[in-house]
């Protein structure tokens, strides 16, 4: 079960689409979130202008969204719908 909240790091040019579509693991098999927003934003910084989002984790949990945990902490699921993300 993930904490309440989750983060996910990514560059500024990238928000407008994520807002639209959610994000979605691109080329990786699962989204990768992080435990905090400090540790979201370096990620974020690897690729522009970084911007930490907050993912709503235990609200998707609850209906139905599957979670997991990789070797180094990260979470990671499927999809986070747009309606998940602030």
């Amino acid at each position: 079960m993930p904490p309440s909240m989750l983060f996910h790091g990514t560059a500024n040019r990238f928000v407008p689409s994520i807002l639209a579509q959610g994000l979605l693991p691109g080329t990786r098999r699962h989204v990768t979130l992080a435990h905090d927003p400090h540790r979201a934003a370096v990620v974020g910084h690897r690729y522009g202008q970084a911007v930490v989002l907050t993912v709503h984790a235990l609200r998707m949990h609850d209906q139905g969204f599957r979670f997991y945990r990789d070797a180094d902490g990260n979470w990671l699921t499927a999809h986070v719908p747009a309606c998940f993300i602030r």
